[in-house]
């Protein structure tokens, strides 16, 4: 039974994810290698990697800054609503991304948003544009720094930092020089999962975006859209793109947890 177990687990594994990752790979080479590369002459193609960097480079410093803060603050301080915050910190993960993206709609579309008149007066457009699409990024990935950073901070205590205090550092001080380094390994590990989350961030952006084809079209929404114009290579061809940052993801944070272990072991 013992050695049955992991043949399960690597033929369950093998079937949902390897074998359609293989056939991705099959339809992004089934013309050749120079069809698979003139794909990336696509103009629309460029401009959805672009897009997508973009929002990821919006969302991973915004959800790295407000997930320390709110660790920092839900670990060492003791306030009204804490454990309210960090519900609302785990809300991204049970609802779905689409629920987030109607939301964003709800407040913002200039017809029917709750904030729909100010919008209209300040003459912004968030709906169908790119803030709307980095405000859906943010929210779908702003609880993985924070849920990675608590719980260490929560076991090493704040010992350190009360002896840094009573040594005269400023809180600045002590946050830069005693916090910030004795969390930075699972810091780093919460920005990997960040940034592969607003990589390949779907359902939200879909809602929010409008899906214009070289105006508001992520690198998935690009995906989508290729594949039900009929265009399979290069469907294909962007998913290998999109599945390559993700094994890269994958291997940057076995890399890091190898290091972790071998760092943390005798």
């Amino acid at each position: 039974m013992k050695k049955l177990i992991p043949i399960v687990a690597c033929l369950y594994v093998g079937l949902v994810i390897v074998v359609p990752a293989l056939n991705v790979v099959a339809g992004a080479f089934a013309k050749g290698l120079g069809p698979f590369i003139e794909n990336f002459g696509s103009e629309d193609l460029r401009h959805a990697v672009l897009l997508t960097l973009l929002m990821t480079a919006i969302a991973v410093p915004a959800n790295t800054i407000f997930g320390l803060a709110a660790a920092v603050a839900i670990a060492r301080k003791q306030f009204p609503g804490k454990a309210l915050l960090l519900s609302i910190i785990d809300l991204p993960f049970s609802i779905s991304p689409v629920v987030v993206g109607l939301m964003l709609v709800l407040l913002y579309s200039p017809n029917h948003g709750l904030f729909g008149s100010v919008v209209s007066d300040l003459h912004w457009k968030i709906i169908f544009s790119w803030p709307g699409m980095a405000l859906a990024t943010i929210i779908v990935t702003f609880p993985f720094m924070a849920r990675e950073v608590i719980p260490l901070l929560e076991e090493e205590g704040w010992e350190q930092e009360e002896a840094a205090r009573t040594l005269g550092a400023t809180s600045w001080q002590v946050f830069w020089k005693v916090t910030l380094p004795s969390v930075r390994w699972a810091a780093l590990y919460g920005l990997i999962l960040t940034t592969g989350r607003a990589l390949g961030e779907f359902g939200a952006v879909a809602v929010v975006s409008g899906n214009i084809s070289g105006e508001t079209q992520t690198l998935p929404l690009f995906i989508e859209d290729a594949y039900k114009q009929y265009n399979t290579e290069l469907a294909y061809g962007a998913a290998m793109v999109l599945g390559g940052v993700a094994i890269f993801s994958l291997f940057s944070r076995l890399l890091l947890e190898r290091f972790l272990t071998s760092r943390n072991s005798p």
